[in-house]
């Protein structure tokens, strides 16, 4: 008999049972007709794949991967050793399968063999700017935003916006007006002359340029997060120019103070005339082009008639994140990321000394403006600054510097860091702004506002966490306070900040993002289709079902229970009259975004969606790949090997008697293609009822359509699918799906690995994904 196994004391059941399996494994005798796992391994397999499954000269990818035990025997058993497959039979391959999945191949191992740890991480270019924008903000009078949408207008009676000329007031939906030669109120306004003024909010849904048009033949100013200079300045019109336009970079999810003039002049008539000429024409439009869209009016959900405060936003140019692992990381530190920084905080600087008596409640008088321009060579260290009589200056400036240090670093200063940071620069010179100039400059370079998580009292390390979690952003002050009481040292104290900052914009754009690169929303710029095959699908269109898209999702996250099931089952669409012409929707031709029915019992929420559908195609036919690999890799989360060698699809007039999914099981049905493609393309195929465009359709080149699949479950399980709407209701009970959706909003909030946090942190989150209701908002309070 074989000796007892002398296992180390104080491990623990599992490790022990583990320890004892592998030096089994390792000191076991083989024989010819009982072969261990471990000894076929090395036999047949570890020429090709390493000892360890580390990877070889012939193959040297690493063997890992998400397959199950069954998975990888029958395809072991089908394909492996290369040489001669026939070498295993199917116990063998079961055997092999066994020893391989539970040493180095699977996730559990992978997690035991190289743990996952929290890295310490930068703020990533997103959060670099929200952060700034807020700590700047901190200086401003906050504003309670408002619900209702539209902007507040003001119509006068003259070409002068005196208060005593107002004669009618109201809220606008959307600044889009024809009114002829007629007056905008016959009773009250002479058509030959009046003016009027609009003022609200701009609310940004995403970061980048926004291009605004003014589209009038008389005389418009436009201002964007900037009272003082104006965007669009036509007041003086010369030509016959009716179009005037400029750009802006903003930051998604906040609100933007935002003030359009129109004057319609007098065309010139004297009091002295007895007989006025007929009125001019005139007409009045506010567009603007969002990030890789079209020019179009400002939408009503866009704009509120509440006044927000003007925001600070970094211009400077970042170098791009780290997306390797699937999510944004700020792991990796470069000369080009380190020089951004120093741009930007000498941007910010200039900006902040520039502001200096508002931001710091100065009293100014015969204040010399200072360069605003953010540019490096436009600022002067070692200038004269900004006078004013306030005699509580320097005090006052003294206490913004201090305030500003605590809000970058996220918690109160000590006697060391207040002395390094602020009074030090102070003493240094005469000149006060020179002082706060180089605070600025040395707080935006300091680790400690750089870097997410140093350290530091527990409470203000919670705050910080929490908010760059679900803002991307520093802390509010409210989040600062409860730190400080000591109000963020209990689940339950932490679950009900998250609640309240969830009903954030910057919250509610960080999930919308979320949902953007889970559905790979944001790699299609361009849905360019072959105009014989699809004519009239254009730029607007494409733009159009972007919105489509958007527009479901918010509904989605808007709900009283966002529930994520609703994502993948919902059998309704929003359609404007451009798109209804297209997918077959009864509405007028200029009617707006409606939610409409559309083949509600054919159609799965996002997976039907023609905006992904078109996403996941080519210029003129289907892509069951493409679908397959964004079901499998992006829903289901299944990791897939990219394909050997470059891969082109068979063209159409080779083979022009077979539809689509003729061509894709010709052209995959090799076995090098087996592996990755047994499960990609059954997935593809249930979504084969939806062309190109993503409109319904029962034949494909003549003949009907075949949108079965089975799909085989990690669990081993085969699930016989047929058609989109079978496909939406599986996924949306599976464990995987939900496994995978809640390990993805995780990385998207934490940008950490989840199992960085312990081996069971995902199976808590999907546990309690399930108890709530799979609400997503409850899941993102959890993950927080």
């Amino acid at each position: 008999m074989m000796a007892p196994l002398p296992i180390p004391s104080g491990l623990p059941r599992s490790a022990a049972w583990l320890f004892a399996f592998f030096v089994l494994v390792s000191t076991s005798p083989t024989r010819a007709d009982d072969p261990t796992g471990a000894a076929l391994y090395r036999k047949h397999c570890a020429w090709c794949h390493g000892k360890a499954g580390e990877g070889a000269k012939r193959h040297p990818k690493p063997l890992v991967g998400d397959k199950s035990v069954n998975e990888l025997a029958a395809l072991i058993d089908k394909t492996m050793p290369e040489d001669d497959p026939d070498k295993l039979d199917a116990g063998q391959s079961k055997t092999v399968a066994a020893y391989v999945h539970e040493t180095f191949y699977s996730p559990a191992a992978q997690a035991r063999n190289k743990p996952a740890r929290v890295e310490l991480s930068r703020l990533t270019v997103n959060q670099y700017r929200h952060a700034v924008a807020d700590l700047v903000g901190t200086f401003r009078p906050a504003v309670r935003p408002d619900e209702r949408r539209g902007l507040h207008a003001e119509y006068f009676k003259t070409r002068r916006f005196r208060p005593g000329d107002r004669e009618l007031e109201r809220i606008d939906p959307e600044v889009n007006f024809d009114f002829g030669t007629d007056s905008p109120a016959k009773d009250k306004l002479d058509a030959h002359e009046f003016s009027i003024r609009w003022e609200g909010s701009l609310l940004a849904p995403e970061t980048g340029d926004y291009e605004f048009t003014v589209r009038t033949e008389h005389a418009a100013r436009l201002w964007v997060n900037d009272p003082e200079k104006p965007l669009i300045d036509a007041w003086v019109v010369s030509g016959k120019d009716k179009e005037h336009r400029a750009s802006v970079f903003l930051i998604a999810g906040r609100a933007y103070p935002l003030k359009l003039e129109f004057s319609k002049a007098n065309q010139g008539v004297q009091k002295r005339d007895k007989k006025k000429p007929p009125p001019a024409p005139a007409s009045i439009a506010l567009l603007w082009k969002r990030p890789h869209r079209v020019a179009e009016v400002i939408p009503q959900r866009h704009l509120s008639p509440g006044r927000a405060p003007r925001s600070f936003v970094v211009t400077t140019p970042f170098p791009p994140d780290d997306r390797s692992l699937g999510w944004v990381r700020g792991s990796t530190v470069s000369k080009s990321w380190d020089q951004a920084t120093t741009d930007a905080a000498i941007e910010t600087a200039g900006y902040v000394v520039a502001h200096l008596d508002e931001l710091a409640d100065v009293k100014a008088a015969g204040r010399r403006k200072q360069s605003d321009s953010g540019n490096p060579s436009d600022i002067n260290l070692d200038g004269p600054g900004a006078r004013s009589s306030d005699p509580e200056r320097d005090a006052k400036l003294r206490a913004f510097c201090r305030r500003f240090a605590e809000r970058a670093f996220r918690r109160p200063l000590t006697d060391d860091l207040r002395r390094l940071y602020v009074d030090r620069q102070f003493a240094a010179t005469k000149e006060p702004e020179v002082a706060v100039r180089r605070v600025v400059l040395l707080v935006l370079k300091s680790p400690r506002f750089l870097y997410r998580d140093l350290g530091g009292p527990e409470g203000y390390a919670v705050a910080a966490r929490l908010s760059f979690a679900l803002w991307d952003s520093l802390p509010d002050g409210e989040l600062l306070k409860a730190a400080a009481d000591g109000k963020l040292s209990t689940r339950e104290q932490v679950a009900k900040q998250a609640e309240r900052m969830l009903a954030d914009p910057r919250a509610k754009g960080k999930l919308r993002d979320f949902l953007h690169v889970w559905l790979k929303a944001d790699g299609h710029p361009d849905l360019a289709k072959d105009p014989k095959r699809f004519p009239g699908f254009d730029a607007e269109v494409a733009s159009d079902l972007r919105t489509s898209l958007d527009l479901f999702l918010d509904d989605v996250l808007s709900a009283d229970t966002a529930d994520f099931r609703k994502l993948l089952l919902a059998d309704d669409l929003y359609v404007n009259g451009r798109l209804a012409k297209f997918y077959g929707a009864d509405l007028p031709d200029d009617a707006p975004f409606t939610k409409v029915k559309l083949n509600a019992d054919r159609r799965a929420g996002v997976l039907t969606h023609p905006y992904l559908m078109a996403a996941f195609a080519y210029t003129g036919s289907t892509s069951p790949i493409h679908r397959g690999v964004f079901l499998a890799r992006g829903v289901l989360g299944r990791v897939l090997r990219p394909p050997p060698e470059a891969f082109t699809p068979l063209p159409e007039d080779l083979h022009p008697k077979l539809t689509t999914r003729e061509r894709v099981e010709l052209q995959t049905k090799s076995q090098a293609c087996a592996s990755c493609h047994g499960m990609i393309n059954p997935l593809g195929f249930t979504l084969e009822h939806f062309d190109a465009i993503g409109r319904y359709r029962v034949k494909d080149n003549g003949q009907p359509i075949d949108a079965s699949g089975v799909y085989l479950t990690t669990a081993g399980k085969a699930v016989k699918l047929d058609g989109a709407r079978q496909l939406g209701e599986f996924l949306a009970g599976s464990p995987e799906v939900q496994e995978s959706f809640a390990e993805q909003l995780f990385h998207h909030l934490v940008q950490q690995p989840v199992r960085a946090y312990g081996p069971k942190t995902l199976d808590e989150l999907q546990a309690a994904f399930a108890r709530g209701g799979f609400d997503v908002r409850k899941l993102a309070i959890e993950a927080a």
